[in-house]
């Protein structure tokens, strides 16, 4: 057995940024954090409308303009959007009658950085190939 001293991700002030899976295991507060941002993402309308906002010329877009894309009601809509702002992937601002979202891209950079695998880094599929 190896006496390698174990580092958990976010027990310590220099993984401000967020280090990827492959660099050590992540602290518990950190994997719950993260896993409500995950959870928000596992819900095709949520993930859908993640895309709709994220894609959207000029960066933000009315609530008037997502819901007609879908077999919803206007509550069940705002409910998803709520839980979408709640793990903090969107933000919003009432304007008049229409609320207007955006994406916090800072967020989904977290998470994008979180999965991304270094390309050095040998995985048991890429040990018996030569590089």
């Amino acid at each position: 057995m190896s006496k390698q001293e174990l580092v958990v991700l976010g027990q310590d002030a220099t993984d401000a940024c967020c280090p990827g899976l492959l660099t050590a295991p992540l602290a518990e507060d950190q994997a719950v954090e993260l896993a409500k941002m995950f959870k928000a993402l596992g819900d095709p309308v949520r993930l859908r409308l993640l895309s709709m906002i994220a894609s959207r010329d000029g960066g933000e877009i009315c609530v008037c303009d997502l819901t007609p894309a879908f077999d919803l009601s206007q509550p069940t809509i705002s409910h998803h959007l709520k839980l979408l702002r709640q793990a903090g992937l969107i933000d919003c601002e009432r304007r008049g009658t229409w609320v207007y979202y955006w994406l916090l891209p800072e967020t989904t950079d977290r998470l994008a950085g979180l999965l991304t695998r270094p390309a050095a880094r040998r995985t048991p599929e890429t040990a018996g190939t030569s590089a």
